[in-house]
């Protein structure tokens, strides 16, 4: 039995998935149990797949009426997704990749994910400090001329990785003492960018795809190297009255936006993949996964309210744990969203954005569903633990 197992797991096991090869060892296991064990182990796993099912069912359920109920009101036109791992809870791609042609979206579609590419670029540093090419702790002086000024010199990587630099988008100056306050800084990540490209002696799409290419992101690219089909083309105002962002995607590439800040394009597909591969070990080592999701500053967004930031990253004040980001270029409000505890994935991804309604009223779909899966989350936490005593 053991013999003919193994025949089977090494010629198919390429082709399985991690469920399907748990569930053949638990066969095997049963297998070679004498009839009380088997009754054991048997009572105890029709429980935890009753458990599943029911926590499954239920969130699908939840999840489908309340963000179907977040598409109406709003009308949004974009792409949500909803995966527990290898399961899809929910899925919905609605409205236009392109007003113009009437071209739909789908699951598909490829959107510019604006400062949610701020991850990306913060694992890039924390892989080359794996590879003893820099640390977080040095100054980024040693790296960059332009940092060896009295006013500059003593800001470090990890201060450009969490926004406590002081440096300004908007100027030449420093907002504050390095080290002291969170300023969100563009500006800060473009000079990440640089300080990869200069350690790796390669450019940062070269780096960003060899990641992608790691992840299994067959549809992401970058703002500078883009080719494929697909693009979700950004617009300002309405469905009926709607104006085309142009020179997209090139223009997340100029340096005011910059590729490392907010230029890197991906699907809600290729999102869930980065989210699991990065929160379960499989890119970072266990150092610098906790060096990039530890609190390290405190963030007031002007939209969610107050939460910890990490190294491009945020994440809740509250249960249920959740690390995020938010991402805006003109036209292309985003919110990639992970809850560890439950490994789930959140990717809500748009467009069109009516700007004269304010910031506020365009991220409002996205409030209003991170709130709906916060909840559910939370809920899904509490049933397991009551339903597994």
């Amino acid at each position: 039995m053991l013999k003919v197992f193994f025949l089977y797991l090494r010629k198919h096991i390429l082709s399985m998935t991690f469920k399907s090869i748990i569930s053949l060892f638990i066969f095997l296991f049963l297998f070679s149990c004498t009839s009380e064990q088997k009754k054991i182990v048997s009572e105890n796993l029709e429980k935890q797949l009753f458990i599943d099912y029911a926590i499954s069912n239920y969130q699908k359920n939840v999840i489908a009426r309340k963000i179907d109920s977040v598409f109406s009101k709003y009308q949004f036109n974009g792409s949500v997704a909803v995966i527990n791992e290898e399961e899809i809870l929910y899925q919905k791609s609605d409205g236009f990749e392109d007003f113009r042609t009437k071209s739909k979206l789908d699951s598909n579609s490829v959107f510019a994910i604006a400062s949610v590419s701020k991850q990306f670029t913060a694992v890039l540093v924390l892989l080359k400090e794996e590879e003893q090419l820099l640390s977080t702790d040095h100054k980024v002086s040693q790296y960059l001329a332009g940092f060896q000024s009295k006013q500059f010199e003593n800001i470090t990587i990890a201060q450009l990785l969490n926004h406590t630099s002081g440096i300004s988008d908007f100027g030449n100056g420093l907002l504050s003492k390095p080290g002291t306050q969170f300023n969100y800084s563009n500006k800060g990540y473009y000079f990440l960018g640089q300080i990869i490209e200069k350690v790796s002696g390669k450019s940062l799409d070269d780096n960003l795809l060899e990641l992608f290419k790691t992840v299994g992101m067959a549809k992401s690219s970058t703002a500078n190297i883009f080719q494929g089909n697909h693009f979700a083309a950004a617009y300002t105002g309405t469905s009926t009255k709607f104006n085309l962002i142009e020179n997209m995607p090139k223009r997340l590439a100029n340096k005011d936006i910059s590729v490392p800040a907010g230029g890197i394009l991906s699907t809600i597909n290729d999102l869930n993949l980065w989210n699991q591969a990065l929160y379960n070990g499989r890119i970072l080592n266990a150092e610098s996964l906790a060096k990039f999701s530890q609190k390290s500053a405190d963030r007031n967004h002007q939209i969610l309210g107050k939460m910890d930031y990490g190294f491009g990253i945020m994440m809740n004040v509250e249960k249920p744990q959740a690390y995020f980001h938010t991402g805006y270029v003109k036209g292309s409000p985003s919110l990639n969203i992970y809850y560890p505890e439950t490994k789930t994935s959140v990717i809500i991804l748009s467009n069109i954005a009516n700007e004269a309604l304010g910031k506020s009223a365009v991220f409002q779909p996205h409030k209003r569903i991170k709130k709906i899966t916060d909840e559910v989350q939370s809920t899904v936490i509490k049933l397991r633990k009551e339903m597994s005593k």
